[in-house]
């Protein structure tokens, strides 16, 4: 396994009506765990598949730079992983959501 990473352009300083939605899409995707607490991970991240970033797991935090997600897991599952996440997100919050980094989306949400 390998550490992997992205900024999407789900930034903090969207409205809170789409932040409100947002957990709607990380309930939806593969590995889900929920939040950290008790102990268990960061208080307050998401996490799916494992609390312990040791193994095979994703959680996300709000930079300024967008929804940072962050990986320990198989390149090629990690693609397809974040590409769903993606598409997900795109559905549910009525925007495009990408990267900027690989030129998918502007600054402007679109």
């Amino acid at each position: 396994m390998e550490f992997q990473e992205c900024n999407l352009n789900i930034r903090y300083d969207l409205p809170k009506e789409i932040w409100d939605i947002v957990p709607l899409v990380y309930e939806k995707m593969d590995g889900w765990i929920g939040y950290g607490k008790d102990g268990y991970g960061e208080d307050g991240l998401p996490y799916w598949f494992s609390f312990d970033e040791n193994e095979k797991s994703i959680f996300a935090s709000i930079e300024p730079s967008g929804l940072h997600l962050m990986a320990n897991m198989e390149l090629d599952e990690w693609v397809e992983w974040k590409t769903e996440f993606k598409k997900c997100a795109t559905e549910i919050l009525g925007f495009k959501v990408g990267e900027f980094e690989n030129g998918e989306v502007s600054t402007e949400t679109e």
